[in-house]
């Protein structure tokens, strides 16, 4: 099978379009009032690694209905006036989900470079999250 557009080059594309955080720039934003990290990675992910402390988690598969108010599945916390700060294990997914938000209007929207694994590796905070009942 021969794809027309690979991944690596969607990726490339993204990251042209986007602004992506260093982890050092991500961390000093963390915290602010005017700012939301969103963990954009699997339910097991977050069950396994923990998140970035105050982080809003809307899986990857739903995000882009729960950013439209026009979806039956739309998440005020969207509608807010902040910085949308979008991350994953290691920002691809979070470089493509940053790029159709953007295309889909969302003003103030970027992703951590490297993602959750970068983060970690700063030593910068770590929520832990509880199994799922």
């Amino acid at each position: 099978m021969t794809l027309r557009t690979g991944y690596k080059a969607l990726l490339a594309e993204a990251e042209r379009e986007i602004t992506t955080l260093t982890p050092e720039q991500a961390l000093a934003l963390h915290g602010r009032d005017d700012v939301q990290f969103v963990d954009i990675r699997d339910v097991r992910e977050l069950q396994r690694e923990g998140t970035i402390p105050g982080a809003f988690h809307a899986t990857r598969g739903m995000l882009e209905f729960w950013v439209d108010p026009e979806s039956p599945y739309y998440k005020p916390v969207f509608g807010e006036a902040k910085t949308f700060v979008l991350f994953c294990q290691s920002g691809w997914r979070s470089a493509l989900a940053t790029q159709t938000l953007q295309r889909m209007g969302l003003p103030d929207v970027c992703h951590v470079g490297g993602g959750f694994n970068a983060w970690k590796a700063l030593d910068a905070p770590v929520e832990e999250r509880p199994p799922r009942r």
